[in-house]
């Protein structure tokens, strides 16, 4: 039996197990991490992380041939294949603070599968990395003089949360970076390719160099995002001129060019990778003098930013330029529905924005009550976080939808606005709800990158 360790119980590490220990019943498959709460949340009824269909999975495999560990050095002993799936955030301080990757807890890991592996081993970066990361491990794994080799492949993951699971089974790509160069390096690439052959289709696996695998992570994510913060600027103009942002979006999506996906104007995108891994890049191209190309994807993160910015000044606008002691009730905290990951999540900077004018603030999620609370635990005094959506709107001013969750559609907003103050103000930054409904009701409904509908 093969085994398969992955280092990092998060996100990405834990779905991405479970689903090879599903699809590969010959493989014996261990995930690790230091975090003794984390690998025990993994182990009971409420996993570590939200995901649709993830707790069905996990409890298909577990203690069949998924299981997890506190114990990194013994998975490392007995793995042939070891995936590291640790935290790459944002560098914090000195050289490419603000926008370098963090890779201390990378190396840490590399220096720890060195200590302790007595064998050949393959190890897959399925974390996201700058563009030549697997050089610097592969210096750091394969020590001259050494009996033990390493071989260094790059497998990044392209899922979404909230369809990770469905991202898992069906993949558009798997994507594996080896060096090709070398029997060893190919052997090897083939070696990860046969374990995704169980379930994804051969031609749906595509082999590269590992600079081209690594690069392509940070490209796509790039891309992605790119979109997202085009429409949203698109969404300021379309407000000035009585456009409607959805009718653009829909014109130039059947563009065959041009496609519908990720056109959607929103108050802005969130998550751990889009922003982190576009100022990656903007770093990288800085590093080798690229100034115009870095300057031109920055333009990404810094329309993102701004349209956070211009849906809170919007609010403000609307509600007679004062907020001051006002009952703003924020619907979804969460990035994006079906997950309660609150990284980067625009609701931050937009409850931050309402609490700097002093808005008295409630705040709603399905999921992500929790992580809200550690996201302004600064101001925990002046919020207040409530499950029940009808009772963080009693008396409220305002209702501000940042997430798309879709049992929020399903809400009685008769029953909402009865029992808010009035007029009762609804700012809809994704753009899901019946704002013509909303509008019958009684409320003056803000949109984003279309016209209001205000009761004069």
């Amino acid at each position: 039996m093969k085994t398969i360790l992955c280092i990092g119980a998060g996100y990405v590490g834990g779905p991405t197990m479970a689903m090879i220990a599903k699809k590969c019943p010959g493989y014996k498959i261990t995930v690790a991490d230091i975090n003794p709460a984390r690998i025990a949340a993994w182990q009971s009824e409420e996993l570590p992380i939200y995901e649709p269909g993830l707790l069905e999975l996990v409890k298909e495999c577990r203690g069949k041939n998924l299981f997890f560990s506190t114990d990194v050095a013994a998975g490392i002993r007995e793995a042939d294949i070891i995936f590291v799936s640790v935290n790459t955030p944002t560098k914090t301080f000195g050289e490419g603070a603000g926008m370098a990757a963090d890779l201390q807890y990378w190396e840490k890991v590399a220096r720890e599968i060195l200590a302790n592996s007595d064998r050949d081993k393959i190890v897959v970066e399925k974390s996201t990395l700058p563009v030549r990361t697997a050089e610097a491990i592969a210096r750091i794994l394969n020590v001259p003089g050494s009996k033990v080799r390493f071989e260094i492949l790059s497998n990044p993951e392209f899922l979404a949360e909230g369809t990770a699971i469905e991202d898992l089974e069906k993949p558009d790509r798997v994507l594996i970076g080896g060096n090709q160069t070398t029997e060893a390096g190919r052997r090897a690439v083939e070696e990860l390719v046969a374990v995704y052959a169980h379930w994804v289709p051969r031609e749906r696996i595509l082999t590269t160099n590992v600079w081209s695998s690594e690069l392509s992570k940070l490209v796509a994510n790039a891309f992605l995002a790119q979109r997202i913060s085009s429409v949203n600027s698109i969404s300021a103009l379309a407000e000035a001129t009585e456009a409607d942002v959805e009718e653009v979006a829909r014109a130039i999506g059947m563009d065959s060019r041009i496609g519908p996906k990720f056109l959607r104007a929103s108050v802005g995108f969130g998550g751990s990778c889009f922003q982190k891994d576009i100022l990656n890049l903007v770093y990288i191209c800085r590093h080798y003098g690229l100034h115009e190309v870095a300057d031109y994807w920055h333009s990404v993160v810094k329309i993102n930013d701004y349209q956070k910015s211009r849906f809170v000044g919007r609010i403000l606008a609307s509600m007679f330029n004062t907020i001051v002691g006002k009952r703003i009730a924020v619907f979804g905290f969460a990035f994006k529905a079906n997950t309660g990951d609150t990284r980067e999540t625009p609701a931050i900077a937009v409850c931050r924005k309402l609490l700097e004018e002093r808005a008295a603030l409630v705040v709603t999620d399905p999921a992500a009550l929790p992580n809200a609370k550690k996201d302004l635990a600064d101001f925990a005094d002046r919020v207040a976080f409530e499950p029940d959506p009808y009772k963080a709107a009693a008396g409220a001013h305002a209702l501000v939808f940042v997430t798309e969750w879709p049992q929020y559609q399903k809400l009685d907003f008769q029953r909402l606005y009865d029992s808010m103050a009035k007029p009762a103000f609804l700012f809809d930054g994704r753009n899901f709800l019946d704002h013509e409904k909303l509008f019958e009701i009684g409320f003056d409904v803000h949109p984003i990158g279309k016209p209001s509908l205000e009761h004069k």
